[in-house]
């Protein structure tokens, strides 16, 4: 996996780099399982704008994936790896035996015509789902449940994988890509290896126009705004912001403020903080 630099013949060209996709090996999504997925550029139900800077973008289709690979005991063969518009990692369409296809998120290394395995006695390789008792302790894994049964919610980003620490008392302590040590049940499953398109992190748009294809607007800083739209906003020329540190246009602190309730029912279960605490 690489990124690709092109020759600078427009301005937006150069330094714009893009992925090679050399682990794409399927072009065309599978049409029993796509979806429609509309779009409501940032609005609620009044036509109200509650999320800044959605709107336009590209049309899509979503692709419906398996998070919860709970085809249990069940073998599956690869057909192919594919581009996924909605996520940042890359999908492996597999096909069971009994002919059903789903999609699920790939990991690095997988290719066409490998098998795939979903179940306890399943072997430690990439692609692999396990119940995490029955994972090595030192494991990298990925699509990892909080919940047994409800489908993997942690590190499904490209390039992400969590480690299993230790295993002790029914409960696993997995440390998330942010540094976390968080304690998750035995019984929950997960995805052995690591998330496809380790390179996503290293692409650079290199224009605007491609900010606006993901369907993000433009950000304006509130500095030039107007007092009543945001705290930074007025005075005579180019002012500073006029207060002890930055904030956000609702006046909630910019810089360094926690937000996690401390009271919350999971704190119990967060062995170390992503901050070091």
């Amino acid at each position: 996996m690489a990124t690709i630099k092109y020759k600078a013949t427009t301005p937006g060209r150069r330094g714009m780099t893009v992925p090679d996709f050399a682990e794409v090996t399927k072009h065309t999504p599978e049409k029993s399982l796509l979806t429609v997925k509309k779009k409501h550029s940032g609005r609620n139900s009044y036509g109200k704008i509650t999320v800044r800077h959605q709107g336009g973008g590209n049309r899509q289709k979503y692709r419906i994936v398996d998070f919860k690979r709970d085809y249990y005991d069940g073998a599956a063969k690869v057909i192919g790896v594919e581009y996924d518009p909605n996520r940042t990692a890359y999908i492996a369409l597999i096909q069971y035996e009994n002919g059903e296809k789903k999609y699920i998120i790939s990991p690095v290394g997988l290719t066409d015509g490998d098998m795939v395995y979903s179940g306890a006695n399943s072997d430690i390789k990439p692609g692999n789902t396990l119940p995490l008792a029955n994972i090595p302790v030192g494991t990298l894994v990925y699509n990892v449940e909080i919940n047994p049964g409800k489908g993997g919610q942690l590190a499904r980003s490209a390039g992400s994988a969590a480690q299993l620490m230790a295993k002790e008392n029914g409960m696993a302590q997995i440390r998330l890509p942010s540094g976390e040590v968080r304690l998750v049940r035995l019984d929950c499953r997960a995805s052995i290896g690591q998330v496809s398109n380790l390179d996503h992190e290293n692409v650079k748009v290199g224009k605007a126009g491609k900010t606006r294809h993901k369907g993000i607007r433009p950000t304006v800083r509130g500095s030039v705004m107007n007092p009543c739209d945001h705290p930074h906003g007025g005075g005579e020329g180019k002012s500073p912001i006029g207060l002890p540190s930055p904030v956000t246009p609702w006046g909630k602190p910019a810089l360094g403020y926690k937000t996690r309730n401390k009271k919350a029912r999971t704190e119990k279960l967060i062995v170390k903080h992503r901050n070091g605490k």
